[in-house]
């Protein structure tokens, strides 16, 4: 079992309508169908919501997804509408709310991998293959890949894994139109965010973006983009394959989860212990450092 190790209670904001809370976004809907996204400080970890939060990373996520979003506009419309929190909205919405164009997804994962590191790595130590994508022989943790491969997995509700799937199933489920499409966009995107990253002395080793379909029929890029939650991000002095890379994300927390200090058993059922502060600091470090980097400035955490 996994999910949430605290539920959270949603807030109630007098003219919206809650639809959906999510691993780290509250979704509501607004009297004329827009859909507004909250970005809360919340953080998961092998499926499971943990019940220390990470204090400005909503914060973070959204000023930084924004900032992508222009930077990708000449690629891919986006859903963003407005940053601006709804009349009646609690303060502590400013800098973590986008309105948005509702949408209908499209329930892909659209990953690409620049670098063989994680689930990746895995299938290839087993197949030399990831998602079906022949690679070649001797690469290693961290190794970078002479092309970009897209890579994508079928989108998990939350306590579920998502599920690596081969180019050629998103095609029997959707249309070979819409992979094709989804594909091109991914790639193209991903090759735009690693150019601007690596100026900026960091590596995208890899990331996952998410489209949908607006009321006019306009496919466009959603939910978040090139964020230390969807992506991987190393820094390029001390990228050294053969090796775990050092990363401006949640890699943290995930290694203190598994270590013996924790206590905790992954495969136990017991939702995971809360975070020691030094954890939470190094991480919320680690997210202000890729921020910093990135954009040239400081986020806005009120």
């Amino acid at each position: 079992m996994s999910g949430f190790a605290v539920p959270p209670e949603p807030v109630r904001v007098p003219g919206l309508t809650h639809l959906h809370t999510g691993k780290v976004r509250d979704l509501y809907a607004t009297a004329g169908g827009d859909i507004v996204m909250v970005a809360s400080d919340r953080v998961s970890a092998y499926d499971w919501v943990l019940p220390t939060e990470i204090p400005g990373k909503g914060a973070i996520l959204t000023q930084l997804s924004l900032w992508w979003f222009e930077r990708l506009a000449d690629l891919t419309g986006n859903h963003v509408l407005s940053d601006q929190p709804p009349a009646g909205a609690p303060a502590d919405w400013a800098g973590r709310t986008m309105v948005c164009r509702d949408l209908s997804m499209v329930p892909v994962e659209c990953v690409v991998r620049g670098y063989l590191t994680g689930s990746g790595l895995a299938e290839y130590s087993r197949t030399g293959t990831v998602c079906g994508v022949g690679l070649p022989p001797g690469l290693t943790d961290g190794s970078r890949l002479a092309e970009p491969v897209f890579t994508p997995a079928t989108k998990a509700e939350v306590g579920d894994h998502d599920e690596n799937v081969s180019y050629g199933t998103v095609a029997a489920r959707h249309g070979e139109d819409v992979a094709a499409e989804l594909r091109r966009r991914s790639l193209a995107c991903y090759r735009r965010g690693r150019e601007i990253a690596e100026e900026r002395g960091i590596l995208l080793a890899d990331t996952k973006f998410e489209f949908g379909y607006a009321p006019d029929g306009e496919l466009v890029l959603a939910d978040e983009v090139f964020t230390p939650d969807s992506s991987r991000f190393w820094p390029a002095e001390t990228w050294r394959p053969g090796r775990p890379q050092p990363s401006f994300d949640k890699q943290l927390i995930r290694d203190w989860l598994t270590s013996p200090e924790s206590g905790w058993d992954r495969d136990g059922g017991d939702p995971p212990p809360p975070l020691p502060e030094d954890v939470v600091e190094r991480t919320r470090s680690a997210y202000v450092d890729a921020f910093e980097r990135l954009t040239g400035r400081a986020p806005e955490l009120g």
